[in-house]
């Protein structure tokens, strides 16, 4: 019972604490599907033309992957601004460059190769670590969590105080974690393992830690119930031009 109470203590402080995080940047995550069997199509148009286009314009690229259970079925890419005025004076100019309606009109002579496009905005947390350095041969994996309603700050403060140091302590790679703009549900990460197999031995450890078993235990019960209501994981890849490998 004093574990546990002294968890439960960990985690109120770790819900207001002050931000250590400096990257005040807005990031996008983009997802494109292409138009049926335009996928290389619009790799290619991503690969030779639209990422210089978005640096050009004061755009940053992050990383661009393709799910690795389906790589020809869509595109997911990260872009970061200093702010969302930054953001939309960028996509102005790109839209309007010359250089860029040429490219848009010849790649689309046979029809359009992007289907559909999905956009949301993110900020860093104050515990992200912002590891944005390229390394090889390993896989990405992007989680989606939805919190419980009211209990974001508590998932984040288990994060913040559990969860990544045991993801580190098992062999996960902790890259960046975000929260998503007008939502009070949202976190989103990013991982890296040496391989999906890895993934599944290290995650299986963390389950098992006492450390892990109790935080969980502190947390639920501070909410009376589990803390998230949904977990989404994607294994990516990087592209060939993708910055973040």
């Amino acid at each position: 019972m004093k574990i546990l109470l002294s968890t439960t203590l960990i985690l109120l402080i770790g819900m207001t604490s002050f931000s250590q995080n400096t990257d005040t940047r807005i990031y996008e995550m983009r997802t494109y599907w292409p138009a049926p069997g335009k996928m290389d199509n619009m790799l290619a148009r991503f690969r030779n033309h639209t990422t210089k286009l978005f640096e050009k314009h004061g755009m940053t690229n992050i990383g661009y992957w393709t799910p690795q259970r389906k790589p020809d079925s869509v595109l997911v890419y990260v872009l970061a601004y200093p702010n969302k005025e930054a953001r939309d004076a960028s996509w102005k100019a790109f839209a309007s460059d010359p250089e860029w309606q040429k490219v848009q009109k010849e790649s689309e002579a046979n029809g359009k190769i992007v289907e559909k496009v999905v956009s949301a905005f993110f900020h860093t947390t104050d515990f992200s670590p912002n590891d944005l350095v390229s390394k090889s041969d390993r896989v990405f994996e992007l989680r989606t969590y939805k919190a419980s309603k009211y209990n974001l700050g508590l998932l984040l403060a288990r994060f913040r105080n559990h969860t990544v140091g045991l993801f580190a302590k098992h062999g996960m790679s902790n890259l960046i974690y975000w929260t998503q703009d007008n939502s009070d549900e949202m976190l989103v990460y990013l991982l890296a393992h040496k391989s999906k197999e890895a993934a599944a031995a290290s995650f299986n450890a963390f389950r098992l830690d006492p450390e892990w078993v109790e935080a969980r235990a502190a947390s639920e019960k501070l909410a009376k119930g589990s803390i998230t209501t949904s977990v989404v994981s994607e294994f990516l890849i990087p592209t060939d031009f993708s910055p973040l490998k």
